[in-house]
């Protein structure tokens, strides 16, 4: 979750629900579904609020208004984009209305199992990073055409970096000597100068764990396409630096066919992310802040080892 760095958009206003509301949408909207259970799951996310109904379905609710500008779009596009690759994505059964004291447009999706990647349910990073690649390549040969172009539905995913500088260049005074300030600096003007002029094509926006399903040790499924788009992909390699490393770095790059150029501008939004939630989170939430730092820590030491 971003700000618009000139202030134009200002923080979202999150608002929660409890598993009665949903109950509640459902047995009035979707009354087919009304005798069936409702649960939160274990790890809901931030832009929406997820819940289980019954065994075969999801209930998803965006948060704030700015996340509802995502719900009508996946609807479009996902049934569009399914085709076209090589692993489950989430499938939208029906739209809800804003009703029951909630605000927004919600949606229903089917089911998918899988647990989120971790340490503890990947077998093999390496063949996961080539599986990922492999899934966002296909992902960027569908046809863009029509597709969302960056803006405030995915938090400008997909357009030049240069949106986040001035948020990024107070986050790294806000660290001051937190973070190694010459080598984050040079990092990221890299990434700015890596300028993209290629046709557009989809990315997904958001390649993080808890949006990359696992069974049996194999990526099994990518969901939540909130932030998806047409526009420069390099967004979509961030997790070169947030998960990856070594074998595993190297065999994503390699499926994906990354250009210097790509790399340069996807290091640039890992960077971006870790410095600001690194200053966000430094006095109020230390395991995150102690993760942001290990992320720049990666940016930086694989900047150095590739030479550049």
């Amino acid at each position: 979750m971003t700000t618009d760095p000139e202030g134009v958009v200002p923080m979202p206003d999150r608002r929660l629900v409890d598993a009665g509301v949903v109950r509640r949408l459902v047995a009035a909207q979707f009354p087919q579904w009304a005798g069936l259970p409702v649960r939160p799951v274990a790890v809901s996310g931030w832009d929406n609020q997820t819940f289980r109904l019954g065994d075969r379905m999801s209930v998803r609710l965006p948060t704030a208004a700015e996340y509802e500008l995502a719900v009508q779009k996946e609807h479009r596009w996902l049934r569009r984009l399914a085709p076209h690759l090589p692993l489950p994505v989430p499938a939208p059964l029906a739209m809800g209305e804003p009703g029951e004291g909630f605000r927004f447009h919600w949606s229903v999706y089917g089911w998918i199992d899988g647990d989120p990647v971790g340490a503890d349910t990947v077998t093999d990073l390496t063949g996961f990073a080539a599986d990922l690649g492999a899934f966002l390549v296909a992902l960027r040969h569908a046809d863009p055409a029509g597709g969302p172009e960056p803006g405030l539905h995915n938090w400008f995913r997909g357009g030049p970096l240069r949106v986040y500088d001035a948020q990024t260049r107070r986050a790294v005074e806000a660290l001051g000597d937190l973070v190694p300030r010459d080598a984050v600096t040079a990092i990221w003007q890299e990434a700015l100068r890596a300028h993209w002029d290629g046709a557009p094509v989809w990315f997904h926006g958001d390649i993080a764990p808890g949006n990359l399903l696992v069974r049996d040790g194999a990526l099994a499924a990518v969901i939540d396409f909130g932030t998806c788009g047409v526009g420069d992909p390099a967004c979509d390699t961030a997790i070169a630096w947030t998960v990856l490393s070594g074998a595993s770095r190297a065999a994503f790059r390699s499926a994906l066919g990354t250009d210097d150029g790509t790399w340069a501008r996807g290091r640039g939004w890992a960077l971006w992310k870790a410095l600001i939630v690194y200053a966000g989170a430094l006095d109020a939430d230390p395991a995150t802040a102690a993760e942001a730092s290990r992320v720049i820590g990666e940016v930086v030491t694989e900047h150095a080892e590739s030479g550049r």
